[in-house]
Formats: structure tokens, sequence, C-alpha cells
């Protein structure tokens, strides 16, 4: 009993968490710098990363409700379970728990009056998400785990980000040109394909073994490339947003 008290203070736990948390931190750092028109504050920043751990919360909720339907409605041992369990109830939930927290603390703020602010909450909420996981993880199976999701889960949580960013941007610009049209479209897709992406992650990465991880290792080249791409076009392309009326009737 006296061990399970005095464990979370134990020296060995806080290398574990420190492992756990600086690669989200160092993530964090990159894609803050290259915010390029008005960087956001820290209060901001700090309140993206706290949704990630109220998103990571709710998600747990969501997902345990989600696999007693599953196992309700489809045999556990059939390839439907597996499609189903990482494609509806852990990337739904998660990824849209994001959403939920990104949208409610960010969507009406002040400072949320760039394109590239939209990438910038949600790679630190989801970042906020994954460290919190991390911990978890890293406290349960130790510090091999932390390396393996420092190159794996923590960057696949910020190419989510990146996605669900981009499309939000978008989303948010459209919304102060009054084009409530597309801008509903860019919400939902910054919804729809992290979670696409997502799915695919766990999918691959839970069917795959032996040589087949192969396949996993390139479906992550390919996402953190294209992930990093993004990042670099929208900071490049950054632009501040304008209403229609401010702005001559033309795009932001």
């Amino acid at each position: 009993m006296f061990y399970f008290v005095i464990a979370p203070f134990l020296t060995y736990n806080w290398i574990l968490i420190a492992a756990a948390v600086a690669p989200a931190i160092f993530l964090m750092v990159k894609v803050y710098q290259s915010d390029r028109l008005e960087p956001e504050s820290l209060s901001t920043l700090w309140s993206m990363v706290l949704g990630g751990i109220l998103s990571a919360l709710l998600a747990l909720v969501l997902e345990r409700i989600g696999s007693v339907i599953l196992g309700l409605l489809v045999p556990y041992d059939s390839g439907a379970y597996d499609f189903f369990l990482y494609f509806i109830v852990v990337a739904c939930s998660e990824e849209g728990a994001k959403y939920a927290l990104l949208k409610r603390r960010s969507w009406k703020s002040p400072e949320f009056n760039c394109q590239y602010d939209g990438v910038v909450y949600a790679v630190f909420l989801s970042l906020g998400f994954a460290l919190w996981e991390n911990i978890s993880y890293v406290l349960h199976y130790g510090f091999t785990t932390a390396l393996v999701r420092a190159v794996t889960a923590i960057p696949g949580h910020a190419c989510f980000g990146v996605f669900m960013g981009t499309f939000y941007g978008l989303a948010r610009g459209y919304a102060f040109l009054e084009n409530e049209e597309k801008s509903k479209l860019y919400r939902a897709l910054a919804v729809v394909i992290p979670a696409l992406l997502h799915g695919s992650y766990d999918y691959i990465a839970s069917t795959q073994s032996g040589s087949g991880q192969w396949v996993f290792l390139a479906f992550i080249a390919v996402m953190f490339t294209l992930a990093f791409h993004l990042v670099g076009q929208m900071s490049k392309n950054d632009r501040y947003f304008r209403s229609r009326q401010s702005h001559g009737g033309y795009g932001f």
C-alpha cells in the first residue's frame, strides 16, 4: 500500500513523464515558430493544451460507450469488428472530441484572426491530447513505450492536428466572408479527414505484422511528409481574415 502512495513521486516515474512530454513540447515549439504574422498568446496556447487534455477524457468515455455498443452489434472475432472499432469508435471519438473542444475554445476568440491560427490551435490541442495519453501509456508500459510513441503516436496526433487545423482555418475564413455553405463544408472536413487518417493509422498498425509492418511505416512516412508540407504552405501563405465589407468582397 505504501508503494502505491509514493509511486507517483518516485524519480523513475518523473523520468518517464519527462520522456512522455518532451516530444509533444518539441512539436509545439516548432509549430509556434512557424506562425509568421501574429503569434498567439501563451494563455491561448495553454487553453488549447488544456482543451486537448479534456478531449482525451471525453474521448475515453465515448470510446467505452462505443465499444460496448459495437460488441453487441458485431462479433468480436470478425474483421468488421476491427474496422468499426478503429474507424468509428476510436477515430471518430478522439477526433470528434478534439474538434468539439477546439471549436468551443477558439472559434469566437478575437485572437483567431489569421488562417494559420487554425493550424496552431489544432496542433496544440492535439498534442495536449497526445501528451495526456502518452503519460498514461508510459507509466503503464515503461521507457521503451516512450521512445516508440515519440516517433509514432505523438507526431501522428500532430499530423491529425495539422489536417484538422488546415480545414478549420479555412472554415473560419469563409465564416468571416459570410459564406456559411463553404464554412460548414470545411468544418466537416476538419473532422472527417483527421478521423480517416486516424482510423487508417490504427487499423494498419493493428493488422500489419512481420514484413507487413513496412506498410505501416510507408503510411507514416507519407502522412508526415504531407503534414510537414502543409505546415510550410499554410505558414507561407498565411493571411489576416477580413469581412466581406472591409475587404471589398474579395477573399481572405
